[in-house]
């Protein structure tokens, strides 16, 4: 956060604009309010849950969260990053209860590193990719698109796709992480070929 020195005033009516802008389903304003945010909301998930091997499967979630609720946001009630750390946390502490996941101590908390620098930014160019992610999907066989789509996009836990399917979690990992390989296969060699 905090673009070319803007103060926290400013990063406040930021966030907020880009949350207005999400509750109307602009994918976009999701995109940069994720870049400006991804940092802080991982430094507050490590403190929720330390360095959980689900950290990303939280963040994610929490994320989904943000994009179904932000007409909900209230400027009046909190500040945006403040209403989006306390969606992080309560998702967090639900799938600590369900997995008893390990917490964190405050003092292991307090040890984590802020990075070098959170407010660079980031290269990636998100539009050129787009089409390249979509073409790939769309070689998926329908049940693996499915999983990724429920996963990722829908925000479905592991345990629940379990069920929807029919196969154990570990399944659903399998299935999902080597989906995931096939899809960032497919897009690394069509990449050179769009840019």
């Amino acid at each position: 956060m905090n673009p070319k020195g803007a103060g926290p005033r400013e990063d406040s009516e930021i966030l907020s604009h880009l949350l207005q802008r999400i509750s109307r389903q602009d994918p976009r304003a999701f995109t940069e309010l994720y870049t400006s945010t991804r940092a802080k909301m991982r430094r507050t998930a490590l403190t929720v849950c330390g360095s959980s091997p689900d950290i990303d499967d939280i963040l994610q979630i929490a994320y989904v969260k943000i994009w179904r609720n932000s007409a909900q946001f209230d400027p009046n009630l909190a500040s945006p990053i403040t209403w989006m750390c306390a969606i992080l946390r309560n998702t967090a502490i639900d799938l600590i209860r369900v997995k008893k996941l390990p917490e964190a101590t405050m003092e292991e908390a307090l040890a984590i590193p802020n990075p070098p620098d959170a407010s660079f930014d980031d290269p990636f160019d998100y539009e050129a990719a787009a089409p390249i992610a979509m073409e790939a999907l769309g070689k998926l066989p329908e049940d693996r698109r499915m999983l990724i789509v429920l996963a990722y996009l829908k925000g479905e836990s592991r345990l629940v796709l379990s069920r929807r399917f029919g196969v154990p979690v570990g399944t659903i990992k399998t299935w999902l992480h080597r989906t995931l390989i096939l899809l960032q296969e497919d897009c690394a060699a069509a990449a050179p070929l769009a840019l």
